[in-house]
């Protein structure tokens, strides 16, 4: 392997979805929690699932089933709460991202990855970053900055701080 293609390897936090395989780069991720209660806040898109308390920080947690069109994630032995940092114009939105189960921190140079597919005009693939392959397998390499708008997170963040300006009492 050269200096180059050393250079360019990544490594990414790989979780399941469904029956889909995704990766995020391990740079955006905080840590991951088994799964735990969480508050729900009332007026908040059906992909928000709520809030929980992380060492006294309010973090709003987001269901990426339901984001990218699933069914709702359900509480199982291995569903688990990704710790990520998003970001949102310019600052850092901590947020917990929910998964069926972790798999693995994977290596892949950029001779692993193709770009994302392009499907038409009409989808938008902009949160995909490329296609990791692993023997026959695909993974989805996600851009979690990408995966939701702005406007999103902008609920998602007043969320957070409805939560905060509540009290102690609002959160687990």
């Amino acid at each position: 392997m050269t200096t180059a293609a050393i250079m360019e390897t990544t490594q990414y936090l790989t979780f399941t979805l469904d029956d889909e395989v995704f990766a995020l780069d391990i740079g955006k991720v905080r840590e991951v929690l088994d799964f735990r209660s969480i508050t729900r806040v009332p007026k908040t898109p059906e992909f928000m699932r709520g809030v929980i308390n992380l060492r006294g920080s309010v973090v709003p947690v987001v269901d990426l089933r339901l984001k990218f069109g699933l069914a709702r994630t359900e509480q199982m032995v291995h569903t688990c709460i990704i710790i990520v940092e998003v970001a949102v114009d310019g600052e850092t939105t901590v947020l917990g991202a929910l998964a069926d189960s972790v798999e693995e921190v994977l290596d892949l140079g950029a001779d692993h990855i193709e770009p994302a597919p392009k499907i038409g005009t009409k989808l938008n693939t902009e949160f995909i970053k490329g296609m990791g392959k692993q023997n026959d397998h695909f993974i989805i390499i996600l851009d979690i900055d990408k995966v939701f708008s702005t406007d999103e997170l902008a609920l998602v963040q007043a969320a957070e701080n409805n939560k905060e300006n509540a009290g102690p009492a609002a959160t687990d």
